[in-house]
C-alpha cells in the first residue's frame, strides 16, 4: 500500500505560523478599534447593491489569503451589520456585548469543544453557570439548566418539559392525542406574551389552539381574574389545563406580569408555572428591578437570555428547571453510541444532550462565565438599573414635549411613544404612517435605531434601552432627531380664502 502524504489545514511551517499570528493580531486590533470608536460610526446604514452582490459568488475551490478575507470583512460586512453594539441602537432588545465576552468567544472557538456530553472541564463551567442561576432565582439543589441559542429555544424546552410532566413519558412515544386520553391539554399566557410562546406550541405538537391568550390590564399585565375564569371554564368543558406562562418583561412595553399572583393560581390549579424572562429575568441582579420580579422564585421553569441584559455576545440563551428529573424525563434517550461508563471520557452522566434537543453544542458557557467573573454581578446589575433610569428620563422628556405622546407606562427599559401633529391636521391613519416613516428616516440617517410596534391600534415608536454604552446624550440625539424629522414630514399649511365677489 502506498504511503500517504501528510496533510493538514494548519500552516505548514514556522514562517507561516508567524505570518498567521501577525494577521490574527491585526484582526483583533481592528475589532478593538471598532468598539473603542463605535460612536463615530453610523448605527446602521443601507447595504449598497455592489456589496450585496459580492456575496452572490460561486462556492470557491481555491483559497484566498486570510488577509484578503479579513479585508472583505472590514469593508463589506462590519459596516453593514445590524448595529446593536452601538449605543444608539434602541430598536430591539439586543445587548451590546462586552470585550471580555468577545475574547472568550475566540478562546472557545480555539478549543472547539462539543458540549453535548462526555467528561470534560468545559461542562463543569456550564454546570457552574447552572448553579449560579439556581442560586440567583432561589431554586432548590434539584434544579437543572441548559445553555441554548436563545429564549425561543428555552421557551420551547419549558413547554416540552411541562407537556411531559402533564402527560407522562408515554407522550414521547404515542404523541399528545393518545396520551391525553380525550382530555386535550390547555395552557395560558397573556395576550402580550412573545410570539415564540405560541410557536413553541406549534412545534411541540400541542398546536397553537391549545394556548389561551388571556387579556391584559391597563398596565399590559396578564389579568388574573380573566385567567382564573378561563381555567374554570376549560375544566368544566372537560379540557386539561396544565401550564401557565408569565412574562418578565414583555417585548412591546417591558411590562412584568404579576408573577406572584400567577404562582398562586398555578399552585391552586396544579399547573406548571413557566416564566418567559428573556430579558427581564436578569433584573434579579439589580436591587432596583428585583422587587418587580417577586414570585419568579416560585416558577417551575424560567427562560432567559444572557445576550440581552446580561451583555454576553450572541448567542447565549438559558433554561432553568426546578427539578432536573423533569428535564431528563422530557429529553433523555438511550443510544448505543452515547453509552456511559463510570470512568474515562464517557463518564460524567447526565450529559447536556439528556436535558435538551441538541447533541452538538458549542461552548457558550465560556463567554457567560467570562462576562460574569470579569464584570461581577454588582456592575451588571448597575448597568440594568441605569437602563431603567434612562427610560424614566426619556419618558420625562416625552411628557414635556407637546409634539410627542407617551403610549404605554414605562415599567423597565422600554419606552413607547409617537410624534403627533401639533396642529391636529393629521387623522389617525396619517399619524400612523408618519411615525412609521419617521422610524425608517432615523434608520437611514444613521443617527439612531428605534423600532415600531402597535399599541391600542396606534403605531408607536419603540425604544428599548439595553446597551450598556447608551447614555443620556444618546437619548437627546434620538428625540431631537424625531422632532426635527417629524416637523419636516408635516404637510405644508394650506391657506384658503373666499373668492372675491
Amino acid at each position: 500500500m502506498p504511503e500517504l502524504e501528510s496533510f493538514s489545514l494548519d500552516p505548514a511551517s514556522p514562517a507561516e505560523w508567524s505570518a498567521l499570528r501577525a494577521q490574527g493580531h491585526r484582526m483583533l486590533d481592528d475589532l478593538f478599534d471598532h468598539l473603542a470608536h463605535i460612536r463615530e460610526r453610523p448605527v446602521w446604514q443601507p447595504i449598497p447593491p455592489d456589496v450585496r452582490a459580492a456575496f452572490d459568488e460561486p462556492l470557491p475551490s481555491a483559497p484566498v489569503s486570510l488577509a484578503e478575507a479579513h479585508g472583505r470583512f472590514m469593508s463589506q460586512v462590519l459596516p453593514y451589520a445590524v448595529g446593536n453594539t452601538h449605543p444608539r441602537f434602541m430598536g430591539w432588545v439586543h445587548g451590546g456585548g462586552t470585550v471580555e465576552g468577545m475574547l472568550a468567544e475566540m478562546l472557545a472557538a480555539g478549543l472547539n469543544a462539543n458540549l453535548g456530553g462526555r467528561d470534560q472541564m468545559p461542562l463543569e463551567v456550564e454546570r457552574q453557570i447552572v448553579r449560579w442561576m439556581r442560586d440567583l432565582f432561589g431554586f432548590p439543589a434539584t434544579a437543572g439548566g441548559l445553555l441554548v441559542t436563545g429564549s425561543s429555544m428555552a421557551n420551547l424546552i419549558g413547554v416540552l418539559v411541562a407537556r411531559t410532566r402533564a402527560l407522562g413519558m408515554v407522550s414521547r412515544e404515542t404523541g399528545v392525542a393518545e396520551a391525553s386520553r380525550g382530555q386535550p391539554p390547555i395552557a395560558y399566557a397573556a395576550a402580550s406574551a412573545h410570539g415564540c410562546v405560541a410557536q413553541a406550541f406549534a412545534l411541540s405538537g400541542l398546536g397553537t389552539q391549545a394556548l389561551r391568550r388571556i387579556p391584559v390590564d391597563a398596565d399590559h399585565r396578564l389579568d388574573l381574574a380573566a385567567l382564573q375564569a378561563q381555567i374554570t371554564a376549560d375544566r368544566t368543558a372537560g379540557l386539561q389545563p396544565f401550564l401557565v406562562v408569565g412574562t418578565a418583561g414583555t417585548v412591546d412595553t417591558g411590562a412584568v406580569d404579576d408573577l406572584a399572583g400567577i404562582a398562586d393560581v398555578a399552585q391552586r390549579e396544579r399547573l406548571w408555572f413557566h416564566v418567559d424572562g428573556a430579558f427581564g429575568a436578569l433584573g434579579r441582579l439589580s436591587p432596583h428591578v428585583a422587587p418587580l420580579l417577586r414570585g419568579i422564585e416560585c416558577a417551575d421553569s424560567i427562560a432567559l437570555d444572557f445576550h440581552k441584559w446580561g451583555q454576553v455576545p450572541y448567542d447565549a440563551g438559558f433554561i432553568l428547571v426546578r427539578d432536573q428529573a423533569d428535564q431528563l424525563a422530557a429529553f433523555a434517550s438511550p443510544a448505543a453510541y452515547l453509552s456511559r461508563h463510570p470512568r474515562g471520557l464517557a463518564a460524567g452522566s447526565p450529559w447536556p444532550c439528556d436535558l435538551g434537543p441538541d447533541l452538538s453544542r458549542g461552548f457558550r458557557a465560556l463567554k457567560v462565565w467570562f462576562t460574569l467573573v470579569t464584570q461581577g454581578t454588582d456592575r451588571l446589575g448597575a448597568a440594568i438599573a441605569q437602563s431603567c433610569r434612562l427610560a424614566q428620563r426619556l419618558q420625562a422628556r416625552i411628557l414635556a414635549e407637546p409634539a410627542l405622546e407617551l403610549l404605554a407606562p414605562v415599567t423597565l427599559n422600554i419606552v413607547c411613544f409617537r410624534y403627533r401633529d401639533p396642529t391636529g391636521a393629521l387623522d389617525a391613519a396619517a399619524t400612523d404612517r408618519l411615525n412609521a416613516e419617521l422610524v425608517a428616516d432615523l434608520h437611514e440617517s444613521g443617527l439612531a435605531v428605534p423600532s415600531t410596534t402597535t399599541l391600542g391600534g396606534r403605531t408607536a415608536i419603540r425604544v428599548a434601552l439595553v446597551n450598556h454604552r447608551t447614555d443620556a446624550a444618546d437619548l437627546d440625539v434620538l428625540l431631537d432627531a424625531v422632532l426635527r424629522l417629524g416637523a419636516q414630514r408635516l404637510p405644508d399649511p394650506v391657506l384658503s380664502c373666499e373668492a372675491a365677489p
